[in-house]
């Protein structure tokens, strides 16, 4: 049973669902959420009435965390975020390893650990993709999305939104390809159907329409 201010972890995954998809500017219905966390749309609506009983949720005019959700909702966001960047800078697993592992973590982390994590990673305000770790001093940079540079421009990849994380495959296509925050690269190529072709580290390789439209870099 969960603790006392605390939360099955179905709450807690449903209200980090729900913040991680309004932080990519991704429209909060049930079919997405369904998607995301590949569950049926019957389970997400019970799963709605359920978390708007508890006070979590808001439905008027849409799907919207309350004070209280977005409370606990940070509070997963933040311990899983730290998570993937020990495992992925201490235990040195790969992107992909340290997402799923992280999964596992965030809804069992005491505060106890997450402080001490925190103190060992030194106050990181950023997961290894790029996105804010919560209760940090992160301070977004400027960025533009990468299917906005044109052929020839320089770039530093800043940020690989939470949406890009949940595309199969992919997390493993961006680690191994190079294609990490505070990586430098050039447009070489854009072809008719929107894929660039990017030179990185002295190789050349392709990011489909999808991704480059998500992919946040500095220029």
């Amino acid at each position: 049973m969960p603790a006392a201010g605390e939360h099955h972890p179905a709450f807690e995954e449903y209200c980090e669902c729900i913040f991680e998809l309004q932080e990519d500017d991704v429209d909060v219905i049930q079919a997405r959420i369904a998607e995301r966390l590949q569950v049926s749309r019957p389970a997400v609506s019970e799963m709605m009435r359920r978390l708007e009983h508890e006070g979590l949720i808001a439905t008027d005019g849409g799907i919207k965390l309350t004070d209280a959700g977005h409370v606990l909702a940070e509070r997963v966001v933040r311990r899983h975020r730290l998570a993937e960047r020990f495992l992925t800078d201490i235990l040195k697993l790969s992107w992909a390893e340290a997402h799923h592992e992280a999964g596992k973590w965030e809804h069992v982390m005491s505060s106890n650990v997450e402080h001490a994590m925190d103190r060992l990673l030194g106050s990181p305000t950023t997961c290894p993709h790029g996105n804010p770790i919560p209760g940090s001093d992160y301070i977004p940079p400027e960025a533009t999305p990468l299917s906005h540079i044109d052929v020839g421009r320089q770039f530093t990849i800043s940020r690989i939104p939470e949406e890009l994380e949940f595309t199969p495959g992919l997390l493993e296509f961006l680690e191994e390809s190079e294609l990490v925050p505070g990586t430098n690269g050039t447009v070489t190529a854009i072809s008719p159907d929107g894929t660039l072709t990017l030179e990185i580290g002295g190789h050349h390789v392709g990011v489909g329409a999808f991704a480059s439209a998500r992919i946040l870099v500095s220029v």
